[in-house]
Parts: C-alpha cells; sequence; structure tokens
C-alpha cells in the first residue's frame, strides 16, 4: 500500500483551521443515552418541588440534558437534584428540589455545600419521566465529586424517547 504524503497546502490549511477552531462536527446520530446509574435512586423523593435554590447555596449542581441521536436541546425538562450537604443529609425533604432546563438545555441550581456521605462527595439527580410530560425513559445519575472542596459538579443527560 503506497504511503500518501499530503502537501505543504494541505498540511497548512489543516493547522490554520486547527488554530482557528474549524473542526469537524461530531456525528450527532453517535450521541448515545445516558444509562441509569446504580445507586443513582438513592433516597429519590417522587415529585420534590421546584425551587429557585435550595438551602442558603453556595454550590452549583449544572448540566445540560439532550436527545440521544441527534443530540437536540430538551427545554422545559424537569431535573430533581438531592445530596448530602452541610444543611442536611440526602434524605431530608430539604436536601431535594427540582429545576426546568432553559432554551438551551441547560439546568442550574444553586444548593448547599455538598460534604463526603459514605466517604465520597455525591450528588444525585434525575429526569423522572412520572413527573414530566417529555416522553422519554427515567434516568438517575449519582457522580462523585473530584474533590470535597469543589464548589461546582457538573452532569449531563442524553435521554431516549421512552
Amino acid at each position: 500500500m503506497p504511503i500518501i504524503r499530503p502537501s505543504r497546502r494541505h498540511l497548512l490549511a489543516t493547522g490554520i483551521a486547527a488554530t482557528i477552531g474549524w473542526a469537524v462536527p461530531a456525528r450527532a446520530a453517535d450521541l448515545a443515552p445516558t444509562p441509569t446509574m446504580r445507586g443513582g435512586a438513592n433516597n429519590y423523593r417522587p415529585g420534590a418541588p421546584l425551587v429557585d435554590r435550595i438551602g442558603g447555596g453556595g454550590f452549583l449542581m449544572e448540566g445540560r440534558v439532550r436527545r440521544a441521536g441527534d443530540g437536540a436541546p430538551l427545554t422545559g425538562r424537569r431535573i430533581q437534584i438531592w445530596a448530602h450537604t452541610t444543611e442536611g443529609h440526602e434524605r431530608d425533604a430539604r436536601s431535594h428540589g427540582a429545576t426546568l432546563t432553559d432554551a438551551d438545555g441547560i439546568f442550574r441550581l444553586d444548593m448547599p455545600q455538598i460534604v463526603p456521605a459514605f466517604g465520597q462527595p455525591h450528588g444525585h439527580l434525575a429526569y423522572d419521566a412520572d413527573h414530566d410530560d417529555g416522553g422519554f425513559r427515567t434516568v438517575f445519575l449519582r457522580p462523585v465529586m473530584d474533590s470535597a472542596s469543589a464548589t461546582t459538579l457538573r452532569a449531563d443527560f442524553v435521554l431516549v424517547p421512552a
């Protein structure tokens, strides 16, 4: 098989494209759904209220919700969030709240600082199809923080139609 050597013109064009941020976009059709995580539904409370923030705040839980396959942002999806924090245990009602995604599929919820429970600082998030009209499958997430001193935690959902 012959070796193909790119021309200087091709290398220059490729370098310029990489420098200014042109890239071949990832194929959205390859966007796989997020699987439910083991332990994610622990202490889940069906129908937790929509809130502006949980407790006194100071910690930001955020993420993005997209549709599997085409990657389209999902607007108005209800995401429930709960955790063991400086203000309460994850089983306490005051440690639970829900928020909606914006037009770009982004959700953000200010909450108290997450602290380790069972040795790991972690949060819980849920897209619960039973409490939303979106026609997607329920997904529970349990992301673990890199450090107990982090002040943000990101968790993204890729949902598949039910």
